[in-house]
């Protein structure tokens, strides 16, 4: 560690103003990152009534010279930068030299330390601002140990807005959390009121970092998420992606970091919804642990007092990146990777596992689901109508993948009974059809059960959108243009983004600094408020430098007709129907929800049906 320094004025008043201590997990944030800046490889921290009677971390890093203990408790007294350029690539988590001056001007603060090499650990102790700081001998490993007692005892008016012992500490396990997971590299050790709270090795393996995320997150989480690890133009996202349907009430499992930096930002949040637009639940919040890596230089993290939001050099360009990575993501995950792992720890079944219906031969013609002709459905007043059909033209495109019929699902069997040679696809093989709603199929871990209507929209719905982009967009003229009073900068910005609002199927034309005109729509949204959704387009453009509104629009629409082309509740599909169904859906995107995002499917391995009967107790 480089030795700590007054900052010059110039240059510590072109630093944000630094975080109040507002509670306990404040102070635990501060110190926790400075040890993480001093290279420490152990953290123990414990705490006393959530931290408002004391918060002690004891680390074993760099430590801090005789000379500087003092120092350290001033203000823009730091060693983390020197000149504005190290301000532009910052590379610590602190670096505005105002945590211990913050800290111990609200409590009684004892810090003891022993720098790397030195003989002797040193102390310093302080009370409040007015104190002069003692500086005496100690005996202390190599590291620091930070001593916050009676936080808050000189100004009571900030100690009455603190909640109850829970809550604070709720608060400031939480902060705990975050840093251990934005440093797999360093043990933490959580104790409360003498109880110890967890304790994290640290992680060196890609199967130890998944045992420490399912330690803060849940094993749920990781058992339903995707990892992901993608590099482009010198960025490089990597992580985990809760899968769509395990998605949450809150946004309280989300955990993003930039350089090992936990962040939330507008344009992260922006893009992350984006990429669940086609799978998320309304009112559902998705799950994830990423990590941006990117060159300090391109961000800065000097746009806010409390260091939560960065602005990015290029941030259209990491909004797309994020966007486009999180969205491949889930469309390559199909049904059968999300497949729970057959039970080896129980007896073997009597008679073995075979796939349903094979004896009979079953599956040697399966053929699609077809949707070239209406198929009657049965109402609730027990009279037959045909489904209500898209535009033929529409569905010529997306239906163009069902011809032909989709083969053998298994080899002949010989009369020996002998077992398929081919081996069993992920969803299985239909048994039968339950109440014309669902599909329950058989593969090698168990019972696989498919809402077929919700299913089968899923693979219209991508379908349509495949084909609307092979084909693309075809714009109507308006027979009277209208008229859009914008600002003078939202009319820039759209005509910045004309080439943009022309792929889309939008003609736009400026007018006057202040006016638009739309000359054209995309005709699947002649019936929209197409002057609504322009102003809100520019608004999107100019804040996140992107836009998926009109998207979403067509993709509504879509939606829609897709729901409609779907097959219908209490219609009676043949084996060969429901098993084309199956092998459509391993193949299509995103086809573990539906277009509302609801699942499709779900799976019970033969553990669990074991454990409904009380087999082999």
């Amino acid at each position: 560690m480089s030795r700590i320094e007054l900052l010059s004025p110039r240059l510590a008043n072109q630093i944000a103003a630094g975080e109040v201590v507002e509670r306990p997990a404040s102070v635990i944030k501060e110190l926790l990152e400075n040890s993480l800046d001093a290279g420490a490889t152990r953290v123990d921290i414990d705490v006393e009534q959530a931290g408002i009677k004391l918060l002690r971390v004891r680390d074993d890093g760099a430590g801090i010279v005789e000379a500087d203990l003092s120092l350290a408790l001033s203000r823009h007294a730091t060693s983390k930068i020197r000149d504005l350029d190290d301000l532009e690539r910052v590379a610590t988590l602190g670096f505005r030299g105002e945590a211990l001056a913050s800290v111990s001007s609200v409590s009684r603060l004892t810090m003891i330390s022993c720098a790397t090499g030195a003989d002797q650990a040193w102390q310093v102790e302080t009370e409040g601002r007015d104190m002069a700081p003692r500086l005496q001998p100690a005996a202390h490993p190599q590291g620091t140990t930070v001593e916050v007692r009676d936080l808050f005892f000189n100004t009571p008016a900030r100690r009455k807005f603190l909640r109850t012992e829970k809550t604070e500490f709720s608060h400031l396990e939480e902060v705990v959390k975050r840093l251990a997971l934005s440093r797999f590299d360093v043990a933490f050790n959580l104790r409360h009121n003498g109880r110890p709270v967890f304790g994290l090795r640290p992680a060196h393996t890609e199967q130890e970092a998944r045992r420490r995320v399912a330690t803060v997150c849940g094993p749920a989480f990781v058992e339903q998420s995707v990892v992901i690890d993608n590099e482009r133009d010198g960025l490089r996202l990597w992580g985990w992606v809760g899968l769509p349907t395990f998605s949450r009430s809150q946004a309280d499992l989300q955990y993003f970091f930039v350089n090992g930096r936990m962040i939330r930002d507008k344009l992260v949040a922006h893009a992350v919804r984006q990429a669940y637009r086609d799978v998320l639940f309304n009112g559902r919040h998705p799950t994830f642990v990423l990590y941006l890596e990117v060159d300090p230089a391109v961000v800065d993290v000097n746009v806010h007092p409390t260091k939560h939001e960065v602005r990015f050099r290029d941030g259209r360009m990491v909004h797309d990146f994020l966007f486009s990575s999180l969205y491949r993501t889930l469309a390559e995950h199909r049904p059968g990777e999300q497949q729970p792992p057959t039970a080896t720890d129980q007896a073997p079944l009597e008679g073995g596992l075979t796939p349903g219906g094979a004896d009979a031969g079953v599956f040697s013609g399966q053929t699609y689901l077809s949707l070239a002709e209406p198929a009657p459905v049965w109402s609730p007043s027990s009279q037959h109508q045909m489904v209500e059909r898209p535009t033929p033209a529409v569905l010529a495109g997306a239906v163009a993948g069902y011809s032909g019929l989709y083969g053998k699902a298994l080899d002949s069997l010989s009369g020996t009974g002998a077992e398929p040679q081919q081996d069993i696809p992920p969803m299985g093989y239909a048994l039968a059809q339950l109440h014309g709603v669902f599909i329950l199929a058989e593969n090698a871990a168990g019972l696989v059960v498919v809402d077929m209507h919700a299913a089968h929209e899923r693979i219209t719905y991508e379908r349509l959108k495949l084909a609307m982009d092979q084909e693309g967009l075809r714009s109507q003229p308006l027979l009277v243009p209208e008229s859009v009073a914008v600002s003078e900068r939202e009319a820039d910005c759209a005509e910045e983004h004309a080439g943009w609002f022309a792929r889309l199927g939008f003609s736009l034309q400026r007018m006057g600094p202040e006016s638009l005109a739309i000359r054209e729509i995309p005709s699947l949204l002649r019936q929209a408020d197409a002057i609504q959704l322009v102003r809100d387009v520019v608004a999107d453009l100019m804040e996140y430098g992107t836009s998926d509104r009109i998207q979403a629009h067509l993709n509504e629409l879509l939606g829609t007709m897709a729901c409609h082309g779907a097959v219908r509740a209490n219609r009676r599909l043949t084996l060969a129907e429901m098993n084309g169904l199956l092998r459509d859906m391993e193949q299509t995107e995103r086809s573990g929800q539906c277009n509302h995002g609801r699942p499709t499917w779900t799976q019970m391995n033969m553990h669990e049906l074991d454990k409904l009967f009380l087999r082999g107790r």
